[in-house]
């Protein structure tokens, strides 16, 4: 059993790192766009904080809310929603700005550093308090 976990959980944080890998490259470019870098931050924080409950053994629906997660690992650390930030930033990456609406908005370069700068902070949060574990 814990073996299964446990390579669920890897196989999270693998998905997870090819969204940040996709992040930061995508915003390499000249002119990156930018809801792309957006949405594959709050997926590579997604995909940590489903890893670190996949570990865990604690279910959570199928969501993008980040701080629904985070919700929910405050059941294992009760302080990892100061550990991680402003996440909640990110949620609106998951679905909203993947669509178009009336009027497209494009998103400052700035919003994107600061989404790979949230997803980067929750990937070190969960890994520090998994350390040994793996």
């Amino acid at each position: 059993m814990k073996s299964d976990r446990l390579s669920v959980a890897r196989s999270w944080f693998k998905k997870a790192e090819n969204d940040l890998t996709n992040a930061e490259h995508t915003m390499k470019m000249e002119n990156p766009p930018c809801d792309t870098v957006c949405f594959h931050a709050q997926q590579c924080a997604e995909k940590y904080l489903k890893g670190f409950l996949t570990f865990h053994e604690i279910d959570f629906p199928k969501t993008h809310s980040v701080e629904e997660l985070v919700r929910l690992c405050k059941n294992v650390v009760p302080s990892i929603e100061s550990e991680v930030g402003v996440v909640e930033i990110l949620s609106s990456y998951g679905v909203e700005i993947r669509y178009p609406d009336e009027v497209y908005y494009d998103i400052p370069k700035e919003d994107a550093r600061e989404a790979i700068d949230l997803a980067k902070m929750v990937k070190v949060v969960v890994l520090k308090l998994l350390e040994g574990k793996m």
